[in-house]
């Protein structure tokens, strides 16, 4: 596909099929996204793989959870406007996808949001080329500390900057309604 149709075909997929994702080919989609840009070409970034339905599916109970008691805990938390939807049982975050890739790196490291979110532009991209669709999951940022991010070996000096749902997609929505450009200033 030409770049104009993988930037179309890019799109948040919250509908997957049943269809597993072969490890090589999660990490081909990893080294190929490995030519993104960084910071002082610092490449701050590290993977956690989860290509375990079982697994998924704790991550995403222990993330509803935490995302509960963090709205309980603070009613005001922009966080509430999801509540409804978390009580939901039947609600899976990762919308059931078959495999999950958690984008992080040492939160001493001054640029690595930035740097994360490029390298997570990048896998998206890949993905896409194969077929694959995915989803930035930010629920899935509420596992540190616990231990479910000492079972997923998540070091303590480590954030959890993007988890991204990926597998392939039941279909590909059309490209929701985009702003005008805001333009502040041309100078010529």
């Amino acid at each position: 596909m030409d770049f104009t149709e993988l930037l179309d075909k890019r799109r948040s997929i919250r509908n997957y099929t049943d269809e597993e994702i072969p490890m090589g080919t999660l990490k081909s989609i990893l080294k190929e996204s490995t030519l993104a840009p960084s910071a002082g070409n610092e490449q701050p970034w590290k993977f956690i793989i989860v290509n375990n339905r079982e697994m998924i599916n704790k991550i995403s109970d222990e993330c509803k959870n935490n995302m509960l008691n963090r709205i309980a805990s603070n009613p005001n938390d922009y966080a509430k406007k999801y509540e409804k939807m978390l009580q939901n049982k039947s609600f899976h975050i990762f919308y059931n996808a078959p495999a999950l890739i958690f984008i992080l790196g040492d939160a001493n490291i001054k640029n690595l949001f930035v740097d994360c979110a490029l390298f997570a532009g990048y896998l998206m991209m890949s993905a896409t080329s194969r077929g694959l669709g995915t989803c930035w999951v930010n629920f899935a940022t509420e596992i540190s500390g616990s231990s479910l991010a000492k079972e997923l070996e998540i070091p303590e000096s480590h954030k959890i900057v993007a988890p991204i749902a990926i597998g392939y997609p039941q279909k590909i929505p059309n490209v929701p309604k985009r702003k005008d450009l805001q333009v502040i200033k041309i100078i010529e």
